[in-house]
């Protein structure tokens, strides 16, 4: 098999989990009784299990939900690194354009958690996590915005089954040429930084 390219795929997993830490925001894709959906959410890592566990959830009225209950249903998660568009002037030899990339692809098995509890200890968990070593807000498990709320979220754990690392970034170029992609990528993460305020202003929301 040729596809994808051997260069192009990250074999250590601790690499991943490095991706998937620091880009937590996942793509959840499930396709059940011929219907395919998606949500984006951010899940959280726990090392429970062979290759560990993603914890996560859900607002109770999102249909994917029912793709959850089905046992039959197929499941794959997309954690997006850093990515950019590679023009041929950056390089120095004569090539075609071409976007380079960081993903993860995982599959498993969910298990939802739906009672509150539960719910709870996740919410903690996942704020825990993403406020990180330095905390400037702890979710306290007496807040009465969080108690509201678990009537309406269900949460889940994903055990993870198996992973592919998608690394594309001109693995196949020369020294020089791969030197030039990586600054390319490190110059495109300025790019997206300089375009989020026209986001903001395209995108009209109520005040």
């Amino acid at each position: 098999m040729n596809y994808p390219p051997k260069h192009h795929q990250e074999d250590r997993f601790e690499n991943a989990l490095e991706l998937i830490k620091m880009y937590p925001l996942a793509t959840v894709i499930t396709s059940s009784s011929n219907k395919v959906l998606s949500t984006h959410i951010p899940l959280v890592y726990s090392d429970k299990g062979t290759l560990g566990t993603l914890v996560g959830h859900l607002d109770k009225f999102n249909p994917q939900i029912n793709h959850f209950e089905d046992k039959d249903h197929n499941l794959e998660i997309i954690f997006h690194g850093p990515e950019v568009y590679i023009s041929p002037s950056k390089y120095s030899t004569t090539q075609l354009p071409t976007w380079n990339y960081f993903k993860v692809h995982l599959r498993g098995k969910i298990i939802l958690k739906k009672e509150p509890q539960d719910v709870k200890e996740s919410l903690i968990a996942m704020t825990a996590f993403l406020e990180g070593e330095k905390p400037n807000y702890v979710l306290d498990e007496n807040n009465p915005r969080m108690h509201a709320a678990l009537d309406y979220i269900v949460g889940f754990h994903i055990k993870i089954s198996s992973w592919e690392g998608k690394y594309k970034i001109s693995q196949d170029k020369n020294k020089e040429d791969r030197k030039r992609a990586k600054q390319a990528l490190i110059e495109g993460q300025s790019d997206v930084i300089n375009h989020i305020e026209r986001l903001y202003e395209n995108h009209q929301t109520k005040s």
